[in-house]
């Protein structure tokens, strides 16, 4: 394809003045295949490396570009392409390892297609991709950025003129989601693209965006050969354990170690061991680095060097040891990009995948642990050792695990990009101590969640800062809110690592229940009304537990819990087991076993539709043990991947699976076969029954469950966001560019008098009572005469601020007489007016006083909060949460939400306020905020709603210049 104002170089204006450089534009992205590849402006130093991807082009592309034979560039050409002004003319290209591998450019033209500067708002666009590198969506991905450049200067629309036997351009244009115009003309096709972001287009986005990183993510955990750099030729070390563990696994692919002491080829532990990665001579997928940090930079260079696809960094020293470490991990993402390739790690402790065609161990886990259903991640090496022990205690298996250290460049987004839709993969369970993408974390957890569970336990929650080596935004909401948002994306939030294990292992190995009702049965009835006490703690409904007496035996258990799985009144069973008394009197504790076979064959001959069932015991001798060990041996891949709550064992496999990857052929000496480790059993979701030692452990893991399920049902029907015929959302965007046009602002923005505040919401359909200024008696009376009696004399001194407890407010003032006292009373009390600062309002129908707020956080984008308006529910903290922009289903749960909820639905007698009112008003906040990101704080207190409508008493806005929404633009990965 090429440009118009190519065509002729006689309508070429002067040479463009010098802009800075735009560094802010540079952006490393993940291609479709899963390598990466650094996006960044062309300049006047890059003319040797364009003639050098120009020579590497097909003479097909260059005519699909220029329309016309064109074998080299003139020098005329190169200076062209070479010299921007960033503004009117603009040149990106996607490098790997330096190296020019796709280029795009725009001219700015007018409505003749000629070149042209501002207010020309058109712009001329082509691209030229090596071909070795087509089919990767690098011009998919270079289209978007150079859409958001074009965007941030004054460009609305792109042209483009492409051959028709072009196909695949006239794809990337096509499949973007732009609203687009098409034409044919004079032997071409004429494309016309409206740069405005559109969902389609956004979606498209995140589509890809989701394919590429999870696709990153298999890389690392299918790959075809490792190679631990770093194997040290004596036993032990960090290098030669990794080595240990991969070959003890079974790893199906190659494997070598490499270690720059050696001189020449020779074996460690049966396996090639050679001087460094280009020594190996075949392709290697993964390099697991094991090395001092400061010989890291080599490492990675050989690699990089030889198509090495993915690191894994073991190596300590980085930014958990302070600035030179930060400055030396930037450096380590930096140089690993430049390549292609992703990390984990620094300081990281591995990555495992179970799959029976992978049986990859490259981590320092001396075990390798059953394969499962569930997927692990973890920030912590130390955690995660906890974890894979926990998890193996209590028989659950993993698909795969890994513990990113620093995550430095992959992180728990990426692998939530690949569980989503892994299909060997049912819960997934993290283990976080810093966020470092929130907005995104939300968005794809709770996508990932309308799918399978996912749980989260999150450590340093109290710390206020992040752990050493984390880079992440700073939040100024408290952990509870985050909380609070990460449920309303569908989260399973708990508190400890042990919840997590209770948690993950109900999930993967139970239904969800249907609802909230418990049927408790067991042969104590002690432990029973224990269990029954703690389904009402955690919000459940227990029914009347089922006493077996402690003479029953495992046939009493069986035939007891096949019938509450039978009974339609019941939604989950909690079984109770303490050591029963045999004939001669004396304590069983060894017949756990046999317990298990009888409420496992109660399970399997359940009806449809299943329930969870979950198992308290106590001094049970093997129970535990025995529930674990299913009595299906069957392989993963037998089982099928199937949704445990909708598909059946004999779902025919999704064609769209992707398959591991098979070793290239190579001429190195292969490696002799390990032995093959052995094949875990692989228990049966239905026959694996979660054990708990305790009533309360079990009983919080299944009302997390409940929960959980709730929101699946919900999120089927995730709600509106109403549009109000009211309002102005163009007024409103008028008035707040006067606003921050002003002198008077500065970058920390600016807070709006009461007039201009209530103009903005009256913008959006919300009136905030007049409030007028009182400074005297007798300003005070005129002030009653304007509005009308009975008025409200109220102190808005910040120190007096919602405190109606020190008399700074009087109410039902019907006359001056009684205007003029109060006045009196107040400032003999209180203090001179001048401290008081006194104020005039109309009286309201009484109600229940309400808050409504709405900031924007740096971290996590814009909250709408509510609560009651008072002394106790600050200390109390009870205000409820949403993320903007709120659907209709959201606002009426955030007013439900509340523990003094009760008191707007008629509590004790009162009449209920008008909630659809307040339902209205939290949306309408939602909506400012949403479409106007400069508002970055609203607080409307107090919010007296009663029985009929609503008042706002007090209205405080705050606008300030909008930072940049990261989560919006073009797809990138985090900065370094």
């Amino acid at each position: 394809m090429h440009s118009a104002s190519e065509q002729s170089e006689a309508a070429e204006p002067p040479a463009p003045p010098e802009h800075a450089y735009p560094d802010h534009w540079e952006a490393d992205v993940v291609l479709r295949d899963g390598g990466t590849a650094r996006v960044r402006p062309i300049t006047t130093d890059d003319a040797d490396r364009l003639v050098s991807f120009y020579e590497q082009v097909s003479d097909e592309s260059k005519y699909y570009r220029f329309f016309a034979p064109y074998p080299r560039l003139s020098a005329k050409d190169v200076h062209r392409f070479t010299h921007h002004d960033f503004v009117d003319r603009v040149g990106l290209a996607a490098t790997v390892g330096g190296e020019f591998i796709a280029t795009v450019r725009y001219d700015r033209i007018d409505a003749r297609g000629l070149p042209a500067s501002a207010p020309a708002d058109e712009a001329e666009v082509a691209f030229l991709v090596q071909d070795a590198h087509q089919g990767r969506g690098v011009a998919s991905a270079l289209l978007e950025h150079i859409a958001a450049v074009a965007r941030e200067r004054g460009i609305r629309r792109f042209a483009a003129e492409v051959l028709p036997a072009n196909s695949k351009m006239i794809k990337v244009f096509t499949d973007a989601g732009y609203t687009q115009k098409r034409s044919f003309e004079d032997g071409s096709v004429r494309l016309h693209l409206d740069l405005e972001p559109t969902d389609r287009s956004l979606a498209v986005q995140r589509a890809r965006e989701q394919r590429a990183e999870a696709r990153s993510v298999q890389r690392l955990l299918t790959p075809g050969s490792v190679a631990v750099v770093g194997a040290g030729r004596a036993p032990g070390g960090v290098g030669r354990t990794v080595l240990r563990n991969l070959l003890g696994a079974g790893f199906t692919g190659r494997v070598y170690a490499v270690n720059a002491a050696l001189t020449e080829e020779t074996e460690l532990d049966g396996v090639p061991a050679l001087p460094s990665v280009a020594a190996i001579g075949a392709p290697v997928d993964l390099a697991v680095v094991a090395v001092p940090a400061e010989r890291v930079p080599e490492a990675v260079a050989d690699c990089g060097e030889h198509g090495v696809r993915g690191l894994v960094v073991l190596s300590a020293g980085y930014a958990e040891s302070g600035a030179a470490g930060r400055e030396r991990q930037r450096a380590l993402v930096r140089q690993a990009r430049s390549y292609g390739m992703r990390i984990i790690g620094p300081n990281a402790f591995g990555i495992i995948n179970t799959a029976a065609d992978v049986r990859l161990n490259a981590s320092l886990a001396p075990q390798m642990p059953a394969a499962g259903r569930i997927g692990l991640f973890t920030q912590s090496g130390a955690i995660g050792i906890a974890l894979l022990a926990g998890l193996h205690r209590r028989g659950a298996g993993l698909s795969s695990f890994i513990s990113a250290g620093n995550r430095a460049d992959v992180s728990g987004n990426d692998f939530l990009q690949h569980w989503y839709d892994d299909p060997g993969t049912d819960v997934v369970l993290l283990y976080l101590e810093s966020i470092g993408n929130p907005r995104k974390f939300t968005r794809l957890a709770r996508r990932t969640a309308a799918v399978k569970p996912v749980v989260v336990v999150k450590g340093a929650r109290h710390s206020g800062s992040a752990p050493p080596g984390h880079r992440v935004p700073v939040t100024r909401i408290p952990h509870a809110t985050v909380s609070a948002l990460l449920r309303q994306a569908g989260v399973i939030r708990v508190d400890t690592v042990t919840e997590l294990v209770d948690a993950g292992l109900l999930l993967a190995a139970q239904p969800l229940p249907a609802g909230p009702r418990v049927a408790i049965l067991g042969n104590s009835e002690s432990l029973g009304l224990l269990t029954y006490d703690a389904c009402l703690t955690e919000g459940l409904r227990p029914l009347r537990p089922l006493d077996l007496t402690t003479a029953a035996v495992p046939a009493d258990f069986r035939d007891a819990l096949a019938a509450a799985l039978a009974d339609e009144t019941s939604d989950a069973v909690v079984v109770t087991a303490i050591p029963w008394v045999g004939e001669d009197g004396a304590t069983e504790f060894g017949d756990g076993e046999v317990l298990a076979a009888a409420l496992r064959e109660a399970v399997a001959s359940a009806p449809a539709p299943a329930k969870p069932v979950v198992v308290v015991q106590v001094e049970m001798g093997g129970l535990a043990e025995a529930l674990a060990v299913a009595t299906s041996t069957r392989p993963t891949a037998e089982r099928g991947a199937v949704t445990r709550e909708n598909r059946s064992a004999d779902t025919p496999k999704d064609p769209t699976d992707r398959p591991h990857p098979t070793p290239a052929p190579t001429t190195a000496p292969a490696p002799p076969a390990p032995a093959p480790a052995p094949q875990a059993a692989v228990p049966d979701a239905q026959a694996t029954l979660p054990a708990y030692p305790a009533a309360e452990r079990a009983v919080r893991a299944l009302a997390e469950a409940v929960r959980y399920g709730q929101w699946r049902r919900q999120a089927a029907e995730p709600g509106r966001v109403p549009e109000y015929e009211d309002i102005d959302e163009a007024g409103a965007a008028a008035l707040i560019r006067d606003v921050l046009a002003g002198d008077h602002v500065d970058a920390g923005g600016v807070t709006l008098d009461t007039e201009r505040a209530g103009a903005l919401l009256a913008r959006y359909g919300i009136t905030a009572l007049p409030t007028l200024p009182a400074p005297t008696p007798d300003a005070a009376v005129a002030a009653a005469r304007r509005l009308g009696y009975p008025v409200a004399l109220k102190t808005t001194a910040p120190h007096l601020r919602h405190r109606p407890d020190l008399g700074g407010v009087r109410l039902d003032l019907a006359s001056e007489g009684q205007l003029r006292t109060a006045y009196a009373e107040i400032t003999e009390v209180l203090g001179k007016p001048e401290e008081l600062q006194p104020v005039v309002q109309a009286m309201v129908p009484r109600g229940v006083d309400t808050v409504v707020r709405a900031a924007i956080d740096p971290a996590v984008g814009a909250v709408l909060s509510f609560g009651l308006s008072g002394a106790a529910s600050e200390l109390l903290g009870d205000t409820a949460h949403r993320l903007v922009p709120a659907t209709d289903r959201d606002a009426a749960e955030l007013i439900r939400s509340l523990r003094t909820a009760p008191l707007l639905f008629g509590w004790r007698g009162s009449a209920p306020v008008d909630t659809p009112a307040l339902e209205e008003l939290l949306l309408r906040v939602s909506r400012l905020v949403d479409d106007h990101p400069e508002v970055v704080a609203v607080s409307l207190e107090p919010v007296v709603v009663a029985p009929r409508g609503l008042s706002v008493l007090g209205a405080t806005v705050r606008l300030a210049p909008p930072a940049p929404r990261t989560d919006l633009g073009p797809r990138s990965l985090p900065r370094y």
